[in-house]
């Protein structure tokens, strides 16, 4: 075999020897080399410098080595490539080294630089060698200067500033240990100019024994701005030429603090506790008190003398607060009653009584309570006749169709709801069992929703953290990485902490509801005349449902903060915008119980709503069509929302409105110039009509990017001017505002003032790239645990949950007048 192969072995090396240069070149320069200095040579195809260099590397003391390379040569043509060979690696790179862009751009560096890292060693000293070959294909000499440096800073000391520069071509490697007993710091990586844009990553020194107890540091200049938020450079598309980027160097400084001690943890977590469950004390006192008031005014009325006539205990006007019978009877008022008390308890059953209705009298205002003439109420306590009756307490049957479908209800209902003035006992005929079943179910579909919604939610943000965490890709969620402190899989437990009292506060608002209803039901039970004809009707079905969704909105804004960005925004924002429709149904509900929006329209309008949102977020940016379209929307259901409350339902969107409306713009305008019937409604609607208008002007000329928040505004514009307009009709009403309910907003509007302060603070934006998002991070400003965000979170919760106190103990003045003599605005 060997005699065989002896000629194919001769044709090989007369090949080599016909073409010189082809497996190698013919000569090898080897020096030994030193650090620190500078090594100016030639090299090309037939030439390979090898330098030899020898360091002490000792066991407890780690040291950086930096290759600094530049071609002097600029040519087009073959590389230098440069070799560097260690014990236990091999680093190799080319110049003039070209690195790829956006669309492929071409950009050449000339002088490189890159650190090596020296191998371990289990001795307490070793001595040893590594090596740097530089070769070139190019026939032609090449100039290169070559050093080779200690680093004296490449291990990274704790709580010491470290200032460096580096470009695309020169990267710089740190590495840190970790100090006896701390096992999480902080790296902080700071510049004092935005551009050019550079990327930071910390890595894992990999060894056998991993973890290793210790971390690199990288930082790189990359070759383009746009990631930062930046402009591409010029770049001439028509050539495949490599650009030259010159001087495109930045200047950084690397700080590694302390992460907080597990003592901060706690104390936050206690912070957190205490803040809210000091509200539950407060509720809990406060309940006591009242509990001992009602006990207290119970007494002096059981203490009050009889009626002359009757023998029975009688009502003074006193004990009616803002409540006198008006001059002229209007719809709803008693006139010559005789028989029992009955008519009292019931308004609506007439079989019993001898009481004319007036309706259509000239509206009165209310005489002073000093001129008020006494309200004397005979009141047979025998529960006989009120037990037998069938609306209040048989348990037949009864929806609300079964009311609608009559032909003489719905004449009934055209008299009564255009009514020039109208009163609360206009609008609370129905059946009280019906409309209870009809607000509870703004609870049970409210609580349905968020465990569909919820559930696919925690798993997706779950599946972000997850990625982030594998990855590495701090890109990936905006958080303020200055105060983002982890706990377990979670990047920034803090920010979901603070959610907490949102869902402790929603809980507590269930509980004082569910005490509310709990005293109603105890009232009508033993028919206690003021729970069954004075003061607003009581529904807690909406109160439910705003607790339940206050619980939500803390739920899916803690998942929202697992992994802040653009796609999970919704998340945090849908129940906001349901807390505003069901707190603006509850202001409409209070006076106009039975004409009050079906819990299923009413999701469903928030359900579209919610879509708008969605597609807002994913296709609005910059969209003009999608504004158009949604500004037009906006407008035609502003006007639809206004012609149903100004005519109180009484409307019909068919084939004849446009002549109905031509009909009273000829009836009223042109033949005689005549006001509105219903001057309040009129301003409310006229004034909303001006607000809506103008957002949506708005949008369609500025065309927002967060549009998730400029439809959220849109809600609570809204919901703000029906609270101002309910506020001021009420004490335009003649009626007042007790003290808790005016101490309520008093705190509740600082608070949100507050709250909006630290809200518009901005510490993160996905609007932007997350290198101008990390711009507007801070450091945290509470218990060196929380930042700015958080405090937002505290505050709103309790803003919400304040406003929610409001809503509820707005009317409770009304608790002791007679419903016939509230007005409906």
């Amino acid at each position: 075999m060997f005699v065989l192969g002896l000629p194919f072995l001769a044709l090989l090396v007369a090949s080599v020897d016909s073409h010189p240069g082809l497996l190698g070149p013919k000569n090898v320069s080897q020096k030994d080399a030193e650090f620190e200095r500078t090594y100016v040579d030639e090299v090309n195809s037939e030439l390979v410098n090898i330098y030899t260099f020898n360091h002490t590397v000792t066991r407890n003391r780690t040291e950086g080595v930096r290759v600094s390379v530049n071609v002097l040569n600029k040519q087009k043509g073959a590389p230098l490539l440069f070799v560097v060979r260690q014990k236990e690696a091999v680093v190799s790179f080319q110049v003039p080294l070209i690195l790829r862009g956006l669309f492929q751009r071409k950009y050449l560096y000339q002088k490189v630089e890159r650190t090596l890292c020296q191998p371990p060693t289990k001795n307490e000293s070793e001595v040893q060698f590594f090596y740097v070959d530089v070769s070139t294909l190019s026939p032609v000499n090449t100039t290169y200067q070559l050093q080779v440096s200690r680093m004296d800073n490449f291990m990274l000391r704790t709580g010491e500033y470290f200032s460096f520069n580096t470009t695309a071509a020169q990267p710089q490697y740190f590495k840190y240990e970790f100090p006896e007993g701390v096992d999480s710091v902080i790296v902080k990586v700071t510049s004092n100019k935005a551009f050019p844009c550079s990327v930071i990553s910390i890595q894992d020194v990999l060894r056998k024994d991993f973890p290793s107890n210790s971390f690199y540091v990288v930082v790189v200049v990359k070759t383009e701005d746009q990631a930062c938020g930046g402009s591409l450079p010029f770049y001439p598309f028509g050539e495949d030429e490599p650009v030259d980027q010159g001087h495109r160097q930045k200047t950084l400084s690397v700080l590694v603090s302390r992460a907080v001690t597990s003592e901060a943890y706690v104390g936050g977590m206690l912070f957190c506790l205490g803040i809210f469950l000091s509200f539950y004390l407060l509720t809990i006192l406060l309940a006591c008190w009242e509990n001992w008031r009602q006990r207290k005014k119970t007494l002096l009325v059981t203490m009050d003398r009889a009626c002359p006539e009757s023998g029975h205990p009688r009502v003074l006007a006193d004990s009616f607060p803002g409540s006198s019978p008006y001059e002229g009877y209007n719809y709803g008022s008693f006139e010559n009653c005789s028989g029992s008390t009955e008519g009292l308890v019931d308004s609506m059953d007439t079989g019993d009584l001898s009481c004319s209705y007036q309706g259509h009298d000239q509206f009165k205002r209310r005489l002073p309570f000093g001129q008020m003439r006494q309200l004397c109420i005979a009141m047979d306590r025998s529960l006989d006749p009120v037990g037998t009756r069938p609306r209040l307490d048989s348990m037949s049957s009864v929806e609300e169709d079964d009311y609608d479908t009559l032909t003489d209800i719905e004449s009934d209902k055209n008299v009564i709801r255009t009514k020039q003035y109208l009163y609360v006992a206009d609008l609370a005929r129905k059946d009280k069992r019906i409309l209870r079943k009809k607000y509870q179910i703004y609870f049970w579909n409210i609580a349905t929703i968020a465990v569909f919604y919820a559930l696919p939610v925690v798993q997706l943000v779950i599946t972000y953290q997850t990625v982030v965490n594998v990855t590495g890709n701090q890109d990936i969620c905006y958080y303020n990485f200055l105060c983002a402190h982890p706990l377990g899989n979670l990047s920034a437990f803090n920010n979901i902490l603070s959610n907490l009292g949102y869902i402790l506060l929603g809980l507590l608002f269930l509980l004082i509801i569910l005490q509310r209803e709990i005293n109603h039901n105890r009232a009508l039970l033993r028919n206690d005349l003021y729970a069954l004809e004075c003061g607003i009707p009581k529904h807690f079905g909406l109160f439910y449902a705003m607790g339940t969704a206050l619980m939500m909105e803390g739920l899916l804004s803690a998942c929202y903060h697992v992994c802040p960005n653009y796609t999970n925004f919704q998340f945090d924002t849908s129940f906001m915008y349901m807390i505003a429709g069901l707190c603006m149904l509850k202001l409409y509900q209070k006076r106009h119980p039975d004409i009050n929006a079906s819990a299923y329209s009413a999701y469903a309008c928030l359900a579209i709503v919610i879509f708008f949102s969605v597609v807002g977020v994913v296709f609005g940016k910059g969209n003009m069509a999608f504004w158009i379209v949604f500004s037009v929307i906006h407008i035609i259901a502003t006007l639809l929302l206004s012609i149903q409350l100004y005519y109180m339902g009484r409307w019909k969107l068919d084939s004849g409105v446009g002549r109905r409306i031509l009909h009273v713009l000829y009836t009223d305008c042109i033949r005689q110039c005549s006001g509105p019937l219903y001057t309040d409604r009129m301003v409310l609607l006229v004034m909303g009509n001006i607000i809506n208008w103008s957002l949506a002007a708005y949008g369609l000329i500025m065309r927002p990017n967060d549009f998730a928040s400029y439809l959220l505004a849109i809600g609570i514009c809204n919901l703000l001017l029906y609270f101002a307009f309910y506020i001021i009709m009420k004490l335009r009403s003649g009626e007042r505002i007790k003290l808790i309910p005016l101490l309520c907003i008093i705190c509740t509007s600082v608070v949100w003032g507050f709250a909006l302060f630290f809200f518009f603070q901005g510490l993160s934006t996905w609007q932007k790239t997350p290198a101008e998002s990390r711009e507007h991070n801070r450091d945290c400003i509470l218990l060196d645990f929380f930042d700015d965000h958080d405090i937002w979170h505290f505050l709103s919760s309790i803003a919400m949950f304040g406003s929610f106190l409001v809503l509820l103990t707005l009317d409770d003045d009304l608790d002791t007048v007679q419903r016939d003599k509230i007005y409906v605005f």
